[in-house]
């Protein structure tokens, strides 16, 4: 009988001056890595002939090719900078090409990306454009999994960014994305925004104008979620425990609880998109960078949801609820200079 071909991961690879490179080099040593995938890494020539990928075996592709002064490990630069960005941009062209199966992020700077000269907000938000797709954050860890009802977003913004009908179509997203991989319906608690979910609208209104009314709509759609719940009860290990998720409302409500609880393996997934797509639930790090300190425990359980993932037969139902929703989705972010 012939052996399933292992699923081709695509990996960008991040700041060259992070610990993107040394945490993706480390990983692909790995022996559990190596059995479960085969990498494509989209990076620097000057990185991929460094030390710190020796005896490395993937497929290496040169997207750059950066002066030394360019890519020192804690020293970003603009270059550097572009370069980043260059790397995920080359991830998505394959992934359209279908020449992998899924896509692995190594960590970026939001800010030296938008130093460069490109406005970034983050890789969920570039891929949703780029794939004109619905898309959602989870933190898919192996104690909580919690998703984002908004992502990188300021918080005095965060409250004018819910409205009914977006959070009842991400509550449907979450559940028809869940619902192949756990071979059932999932239970979704829902987070309120305010202290206490509003404690009855002396704290907030969103829970009972918007909140509410959304998990309402979603329940009559046949999706099982409840709340909203004030988050401090509901994070704890009795309230979280008859759910499969949750939806939080904003950045900080879900990776607070998600990264103390087990940062080292959570990995950070987007639901929505034709391909799927993880990360390390960490950034550039550059005081660790080039001094031989940093985990690439995260990175490796990165790539290996990468691979069961793209290895599921649960992906085509995850494509298939990849929709896009509307053509404005793909204006509102843009791959290129803002």
């Amino acid at each position: 009988m012939k052996a399933k071909a292992k699923p081709r991961v695509g990996i960008s690879m991040g700041d060259p001056s992070g610990i993107g490179p040394e945490i993706i080099a480390a990983s692909l040593r790995s022996s559990k890595v190596k059995a479960v995938l085969r990498p494509i890494v989209f990076g620097d020539a000057g990185v991929f002939r460094s030390p710190v990928f020796a005896g490395v075996n993937a497929d290496l592709r040169a997207i750059t090719s950066l002066r030394p002064g360019d890519r020192r490990p804690g020293r970003p630069s603009l270059a550097g900078g572009k370069a980043q960005l260059a790397y995920i941009e080359a991830a998505v062209d394959a992934a359209r090409r279908f020449e992998i199966e899924a896509i692995c992020t190594g960590p970026v700077s939001k800010e030296q990306i938008t130093r460069a000269g490109t406005r970034f907000v983050g890789h969920t938000e570039l891929l949703a454009a780029a794939f004109h797709c619905e898309v959602l954050m989870l933190m898919d860890g192996p104690k909580l999994k919690v998703a984002l009802a908004t992502n990188h977003l300021p918080l005095s913004k965060v409250p004018r960014a819910l409205s009914v009908p977006g959070l009842t179509s991400q509550l449907k997203l979450l559940s028809a994305t869940l619902r192949p991989l756990l071979r059932r319906a999932p239970r979704i608690a829902v987070c309120g925004v305010n202290p206490h979910a509003g404690e009855g609208g002396f704290l907030g209104r969103e829970e009972a104008k918007v909140i509410g009314p959304a998990v309402r709509k979603a329940r009559a759609a046949g999706v099982r979620c409840a709340g909203p719940f004030a988050a401090d009860g509901l994070f704890s290990l009795s309230g979280v425990r008859p759910y499969d998720v949750v939806l939080a409302m904003f950045h900080d409500q879900g990776l607070v609880v998600t990264k103390a609880l087990d940062f080292e393996r959570t990995v950070n997934v987007t639901l929505g998109l034709p391909v799927p797509r993880t990360s390390p639930d960490h950034g550039v790090a550059y005081r660790l960078a080039g001094k031989g300190k940093a985990s690439a425990q995260p990175m490796i359980h990165a790539l290996l949801k990468a691979a069961e993932l793209a290895a599921s037969p649960a992906r085509l139902a995850l494509s298939a609820a990849s929709v896009v929703r509307s053509a404005a989705l793909s204006s509102n972010f843009a791959i290129g200079p803002q």
